[in-house]
C-alpha cells in the first residue's frame, strides 16, 4: 500500500481540525443558548403566555425532551446539512441565512477592501516617518480610533452626515417610499455602515503594517540598497513592502471573527438586514436553530479565512511553502 503523500495528510489534518472546531463551537452555542432564563415560547406568546401555553409550545418545538435528547437530534440534523426551522420565522434556517447573507457579504467584503487598502497606504506613511510628526500623528489617530467604540463612531457618523447634512440615509436598506431598494439607493444605505467597519478596520491594522514597515526599514538589506543609490519609494515598493505584508496577512486572516462580531453592532445600529441583524435578534428571542446556524456560518467563514491567510502568506515566503504543505 503506498503511503498517503504530505499534502493529503495535510489536507486531511486541516479537516479534522476544522470539524473539531466547529463542533466544539456550535456545542458550546447549544448549551448557552438552552440553558438562558426564558425560552422561546414567551417569545412567541407574548402577553399571551400561561404557563398551559407555555407547555403546548414547548413540545409542538419539542423542547419538552431532556436537553441531552434534543442535543443529540441537532448534531443528527446537521450531520445531513439540516439546520432546522426558525421558532419565530417558521421558515428554514438555510433559506434565511441565504437572504440575509447576501447583506452581510457584500457588507463585510466592501468594508474589509475599504479598510485594507487605507490599511496599507496609512500603515506604508507611517512606517516611513516612525520617529518623525507623521507617524507620531497617525500612531495618536489609531489609538483614538481603535479605543472608540463602533457604536458611537456609528452614531457619530449619522449625527454629521445624515441628521446634520441630511446626506445619507441613517439606517434601513431602501428608503420609506420605495417598497424595492434600487441599486442607487442600495448604495447609499451601505455608505455610512461601511464607513464605520473600515474606519475600525483601517485603524486596527495600519498600526501593525506601520509597525512591520518601520522594522523592515532597519534591515540590512535596506541600508545596503541606500548605499547603491535606491530611493525610499523604490526600496518600499519592492522588498520592504512583500517583507511587511507578511505578518499582516495572518493578521488580517486571524481579523475575520472580530470582524464579524463588529458587524452586528453596527447592523444593529444601522438596522442593515444582514447575519449579524439576523444573529441578534434570534439570540433576543431565543430562536435557537437560526442563532446557532448564524453562529456556525460564521465560524466555518472564520476557519476558512485563517486558511486563505495561512496559504497565501506561504505563496509569499517559499520558506513557509513547505513547512505549509508538509
Amino acid at each position: 500500500m503506498r503511503p498517503m503523500p504530505p499534502w493529503a495528510r495535510t489536507a486531511l489534518s486541516r479537516i479534522a481540525t476544522a470539524a473539531l472546531s466547529l463542533w466544539i463551537l456550535v456545542t458550546l452555542t447549544f448549551f448557552l443558548a438552552h440553558l438562558t432564563p426564558g425560552g422561546p415560547a414567551y417569545a412567541i406568546l407574548g402577553m399571551r403566555a400561561t404557563p398551559v401555553g407555555v407547555n403546548q409550545v414547548n413540545m409542538r418545538l419539542g423542547l419538552d425532551v431532556p436537553l441531552w435528547m434534543q442535543y443529540l437530534t441537532y448534531l443528527g440534523h446537521l450531520c445531513t446539512l439540516r439546520l432546522g426551522y426558525s421558532f419565530l420565522l417558521n421558515q428554514p434556517v438555510a433559506h434565511l441565512i441565504v437572504m440575509y447573507a447576501a447583506n452581510t457579504l457584500l457588507f463585510t467584503s466592501l468594508s474589509i477592501v475599504v479598510g485594507t487598502l487605507a490599511a496599507l497606504a496609512i500603515g506604508m506613511v507611517q512606517g516611513a516617518s516612525w520617529n518623525r510628526w507623521p507617524g507620531r500623528l497617525i500612531g495618536a489617530w489609531q489609538l483614538a480610533t481603535y479605543a472608540t467604540p463602533s457604536f458611537f463612531i456609528a452614531g457619530m457618523l449619522v449625527l454629521v452626515f445624515a441628521s446634520t447634512l441630511g446626506w445619507l440615509p441613517a439606517g434601513g436598506i431602501t428608503d420609506a417610499h420605495m417598497t424595492e431598494p434600487g441599486p442607487l439607493s442600495y448604495a447609499r444605505h451601505l455608505v455610512l455602515p461601511v464607513a464605520t467597519v473600515s474606519l475600525i478596520v483601517a485603524a486596527s491594522l495600519s498600526r501593525y503594517f506601520g509597525q512591520s514597515v518601520a522594522e523592515e526599514l532597519e534591515r540590512d538589506y535596506v541600508r545596503t540598497a541606500r548605499a547603491k543609490g535606491l530611493g525610499l519609494r523604490d526600496i518600499l515598493r519592492g522588498e520592504v513592502a512583500r517583507n511587511a505584508l507578511r505578518p499582516f496577512i495572518t493578521l488580517l486572516g486571524l481579523y475575520l471573527p472580530a470582524l464579524f462580531a463588529g458587524s452586528v453592532v453596527v447592523e444593529t445600529i444601522f438596522d442593515f438586514p444582514g447575519l449579524g441583524w439576523l444573529l441578534w435578534h434570534a439570540a433576543l428571542q431565543q430562536d435557537y436553530p437560526t442563532l446557532i446556524g448564524v453562529v456556525l456560518l460564521i465560524g466555518a467563514l472564520t476557519i476558512v479565512g485563517n486558511l486563505a491567510a495561512e496559504l497565501a502568506n506561504a505563496a509569499l515566503d517559499p520558506r513557509l511553502r513547505s513547512r505549509t504543505l508538509a
